[in-house]
């Protein structure tokens, strides 16, 4: 039997356990501020839809939103013990660049349960500015019939060849939820996609602007 709200063969207690390292183990290693984090939905179905610019932003967003969260996370880290520990804590493999309904599915069962799923519709790390967006969180939204919460990060992004920053300054702004109607079909698919696109890149830039206004003059490294 499945943790409620996480994929069928997930551990609660390891889910909660693995958000503990989340929030107090890899969150000193950063000096966050989370803004807006009390606008997360109590309950129900909710897509969470993040930018990407590093490793770190699924394992601080792990931790610190306030609901559990099934992430859609690339196969290749599910290796070795890894492999078995990622499921348990209800993380979602899913293979990069392939049409592959298999996760998308496992995570609409999660919202169909009143479940949280996080994606990171980039589909790859870059500046996250959400300038690209890949249609699967789109067709979760749609299927699970669910609400939709934008996350920006900035303050993890390193440049190629940089080393990390002692201790850098990360926001996460957590922007008001919604529930688009996306239409049916590929048409419909694609104009919610681009919806999404604009919802979380406006956050990505007031979040940006923010940073701006008290003096941290690069918007995605502090």
């Amino acid at each position: 039997m499945s943790a409620k709200g996480l994929p069928e063969g997930a551990s609660g207690p390891l889910h909660t356990f693995g958000r503990g390292i989340s929030k107090f183990i890899v969150r000193p290693a950063f000096r966050v501020r989370l803004h807006g984090g009390d606008r997360v939905p109590a309950s129900g179905p909710v897509v969470f839809i993040a930018n990407h610019s590093s490793m770190v932003e699924p394992q601080l967003l792990f931790g610190m939103l306030s609901r559990r969260t099934a992430f859609l996370v690339k196969e290749e880290l599910f290796r070795g013990f890894v492999g078995w520990f990622f499921p348990k804590l209800g993380q979602i493999p899913v293979k990069r660049g392939a049409v592959d309904r298999k996760p998308l599915m496992t995570a609409v069962k999660v919202l169909e349960d009143g479940g949280a799923v996080g994606i990171f519709p980039e589909g790859t790390r870059g500046l996250g500015d959400a300038e690209n967006f890949e249609r699967g969180a789109a067709f979760l939204v749609r299927a699970g019939n669910a609400t939709v919460v934008p996350v920006a990060t900035r303050g993890t992004y390193k440049p190629a060849g940089a080393k990390r920053r002692w201790r850098p300054r990360v926001d996460i702004m957590v922007g008001e939820p919604f529930t688009p109607a996306i239409g049916k079909g590929r048409t419909g698919l694609e104009e919610g996609t681009e919806r999404l696109r604009i919802a979380l890149a406006d956050l990505v830039k007031a979040l940006d602007e923010w940073r701006l206004e008290h003096g941290l003059q690069d918007t995605r490294q502090d």
